[in-house]
């Protein structure tokens, strides 16, 4: 059974920093691409980052320049970085691979 499990959300103040995990077990997905997500409640789940099997990224604009995107593939974890959180930074950040979806975790910026 695949599961995708995220950690490392929380509640940090503007310009702070979290590392967010994304540990994936049941299947090696070595070269597949992976991304994050965010949602806030009431809006639609966006898509913020991808990487691929060779390490390609991309970002949306909200995040390009704060946030890293990165994976280690001998651990099947993916990774998020976020760098100078702001307050519209808040949500539920879900990481995807292939039609697998973690269940999220919470990330707070409070001013």
């Amino acid at each position: 059974q695949v599961q995708l499990v995220e950690s490392g959300g929380g509640s940090v103040q503007v310009g702070g920093s979290l590392r967010l995990s994304c540990a994936a077990s049941g299947r090696d997905f070595g070269d597949n691409v992976w991304a994050w997500y965010r949602q806030v409640p009431g809006n639609q789940r966006d898509i913020i980052a991808t990487i691929t099997g060779r390490d390609a990224t991309t970002y949306v604009d909200a995040v390009k320049g704060r946030f890293t995107i990165s994976r280690d593939k001998s651990k099947n974890t993916l990774y998020l970085d976020m760098n100078a959180l702001r307050p519209e930074d808040t949500a539920v950040y879900i990481c995807r691979v292939q039609e697998y979806y973690g269940q999220g975790t919470q990330v707070t910026v409070s001013s």
